[in-house]
């Protein structure tokens, strides 16, 4: 095996590709790349066993074709190092690969391609194309409040359902609940969740926006997303994910129209002084303003009120005061509405410029 490519063309489809390798790894050669030299082109291909990821490079000089696998990081970082315009070879020698450029030469370690691991994702049985825009603002209105290793292993992950023409994503780790959807006219009634790092590497593949829509194709088990030269395949969660609708508060009594960006950076500033393991804030609502107050153990506290449209009774109540900003800044409206019943229970937060977007944060106990 033995190409030429320049270092441009190389090193992006590295970055992607060496994304998804961790850096811990359960088998040694999941710390390598698998490169596959066709007739006319280079398929390189990173995985971790739960999420995959090819790009197809076509710009490339080949010599001589055939497969090898070399590791991921080393071969990146040589790639990085080089100047650019940097033209550079590799060629495979014995059981190793030798990386040359101009006076540069290294050789790195290879492990059998037979040992490299493959994700078979059998029959794709249902299709979703959405436009790239759409597909980027369904997962950064959502995708924050997914949680972090939860043992509810549902909640580490994106909820995908289709339902009567529409596509929502839903995300939630029991204590706060992202939404949005768009209307497709997609056929059926389907729900697959996504995990954490597919929705990461998903986030990644769509960075580049061609202007033409994205296909998910699913089976019960994996998503496939094909993105120009760029293919990502994702184990999917197995599990049934919980009703999220009853989540979502209704009747609420107490509205408040806020400026977004103002509440976010008051938020932000009181958050300063708030306690590092709870975060929570105090907010105390009354008629045309909303008091809120942080403190922590070192008995440092800070406070700020900002105007609101409001007539309702007057209440108080803490938050996670990261979760509402995260909220706030997931939206991209000028104002907020915010809707309140009592201390006890949870509040919506709605975008006044996106209908298709809902937050819900429950209260903590103060």
């Amino acid at each position: 095996m033995k190409f030429t490519i320049t270092r441009e063309k190389l090193l992006d489809p590295l970055q992607l590709t060496s994304g998804v390798v961790e850096r811990r790894q359960t088998s040694p050669v999941l710390a390598n790349l698998l490169l596959n030299l066709e007739e006319d082109r280079l398929v390189i291909t990173g995985t971790d066993q739960e999420v995959e990821l090819t790009v197809v490079i076509t710009d490339v000089v080949v010599d001589s074709p055939g497969e090898v696998t070399v590791p991921a990081r080393k071969l990146l970082d040589i790639c990085k190092s080089l100047p650019d315009g940097a033209e550079m070879s590799a060629n495979l020698e014995g059981n190793r690969v030798a990386v040359d450029s101009g006076r540069f030469n290294s050789f790195l370690a290879t492990l059998p391609v037979s040992e490299f691991p493959n994700i078979e994702t059998g029959v794709y049985e249902v299709s979703i194309a959405l436009p790239v825009q759409e597909l980027k603002r369904l997962l950064q209105r959502t995708s924050f409040a997914m949680a972090q290793q939860d043992v509810r292993y549902f909640f580490n992950g994106v909820l995908l359902e289709v339902l009567d023409g529409v596509v929502r994503f839903v995300a939630t780790n029991g204590q706060r609940l992202a939404t949005s959807f768009v209307s497709t006219g997609a056929q059926g009634s389907h729900q697959f969740i996504i995990p954490r790092k597919g929705v990461a590497e998903l986030v990644r593949v769509l960075d580049e926006d061609s202007g033409e829509p994205v296909t998910l194709n699913f089976t019960a088990n994996h998503m496939q997303v094909d993105r120009g030269n760029v293919r990502l395949i994702t184990k999917l969660i197995d599990a049934t994910y919980p009703d999220y609708s009853r989540a979502i508060p209704s009747g609420g009594d107490k509205v408040v129209i806020a400026d977004r960006r103002l509440l976010k950076e008051a938020l932000s500033r009181t958050a300063i002084l708030s306690n590092e393991l709870y975060r929570n804030v105090r907010l105390m609502l009354s008629p045309g303003k909303l008091d809120m107050h942080a403190n922590n153990p070192q008995q440092e506290e800070a406070e700020e009120t900002v105007t609101v449209e409001y007539e309702g009774d007057s209440l108080e109540i803490g938050f996670n005061v990261s979760y509402l900003i995260e909220a706030l800044s997931a939206m991209k409206g000028d104002t907020v509405r915010m809707t309140f019943s009592d201390p006890g229970n949870a509040c919506l937060l709605e975008d006044l410029d996106e209908a298709e977007s809902l937050y819900v944060i429950s209260p903590m106990v103060l």
